[in-house]
């Protein structure tokens, strides 16, 4: 039986585009021309997966996104221009269970193939997902609704620097990922003794926005990652979106971040092979914990590998909770893993990290 999917847009000539990417995979294609019309379709049939639009008239995506998840849990691919306002909604619908974006088709050629490889390729992933794996995760309040409301920002202070580094945790994760890790970071307890690096693959706009979401999640401070910046204990860095977060060792021994603009051969970037190699050039296997999350693909497998095999510690999400089973799927068959556990003790492991 051929898939179903929603395309939601107000414009016709978006709704069209998507419609010629996405009528080479033999789907069903309906549409939609604002959120009050896809809610009405989604709540009663059961797609396998719908495109949403952020901006549209009578109801928003957002709205949308919430409505249905609340009602008929979908796999939902928003559609985002990369602007940052767009960036931060584009992150709401996330927490609301959205799980991925694309670009808006009017922001990029279409008639590139890594554009519409793009497409078809979450496209594809998103409509296999169980929606009983998304009443899961939809069920999961938003980290920000969760935290006691006595929880202030605490201010950390940079007593240490990357001279005091004993262990470095470094996180890769994609299709998703950013529910996870916002987990993560509003886990770690104040006095978190290790730098954590993440690669979420995301552009640039977006990293930004997500960085500072994560800011506010958190107790320690989270940065996007900039050129020379010196990775201190207790501090969260997100790769910046457009350039390869690396690492280098300074003279004075110290250990700071290398922006490498040029992409080479990962389809990413930032890419988790780039971060978790370039890792193995500044420290010890043994004072490195490598983790690849939920995602498309296999980023981070061929990296992860070679961290096990210089001593690091390396977990992999299981199938059981991962929302896309690909780039964890990878590492563990390429026998990157160590232990291979669902979100719930990869969180647990990470906050107690000795």
């Amino acid at each position: 039986m051929a898939k179903k999917i929603l395309i939601v847009d107000d414009s016709a000539l978006v709704r069209r585009q998507l419609t010629e990417i996405i009528q080479t995979l033999d789907f069903e294609i309906d549409t939609a021309k604002n959120g009050k019309e896809a809610v009405d379709k989604a709540t009663s049939f059961q797609y396998d997966i719908i495109t949403m639009d952020i901006n549209m008239p009578i109801m928003n995506g957002i709205e949308a996104v919430k409505q249905i998840m609340n009602n008929q849990p979908t796999p939902i691919l928003m559609i985002s221009s990369l602007t940052t306002e767009d960036a931060t909604i584009t992150m709401d619908a996330l927490d609301l269970g959205a799980v991925d974006y694309i670009a808006k088709p009017g922001t990029m050629n279409v008639g590139k193939s890594e554009n519409r490889e793009d497409i078809l390729q979450k496209v594809k992933t998103l409509s296999i997902i169980s929606p009983r794996r998304l009443k899961r995760n939809v069920a999961r309040p938003p980290i920000r609704e969760r935290k006691r409301a006595t929880v202030t920002k605490e201010t950390i202070e940079q007593k240490h620097s990357s001279l005091d580094i004993t262990k470095v945790v470094l996180i890769g994760s994609s299709t998703g990922g950013p529910g996870l890790i916002e987990q993560i970071c509003a886990s770690l307890p104040a006095n978190y003794k290790y730098p954590v690096c993440i690669v979420q693959h995301m552009p640039e706009q977006f990293t930004k926005a997500f960085a500072q979401r994560l800011d506010n999640a958190s107790v320690l401070p989270v940065h996007e990652s900039a050129q020379n910046m010196e990775l201190i204990p207790g501090n969260i860095y997100v790769a910046r979106g457009g350039v390869h977060m690396n690492f280098a060792k300074k003279v004075s021994g110290k250990i700071v971040i290398r922006e490498e603009k040029v992409k080479g051969k990962s389809f990413f970037q930032p890419s988790v092979n780039d971060m978790m190699n370039s890792a193995l050039e500044v420290f010890e296997g043994k004072n490195i914990v490598g983790v690849i999350l939920t995602g498309i693909g296999d980023d981070g497998a061929d990296a992860i590998v070679r961290l096990r095999h210089e001593g690091a510690y390396t977990i992999g999400e299981s199938e059981e909770s991962a929302t896309v089973y690909g780039m964890p799927r990878e590492a563990y068959e390429r026998g990157g893993i160590m232990e291979q556990l669902d979100f719930k003790n990869i969180l647990k492991k990470i906050a107690t990290l000795k």
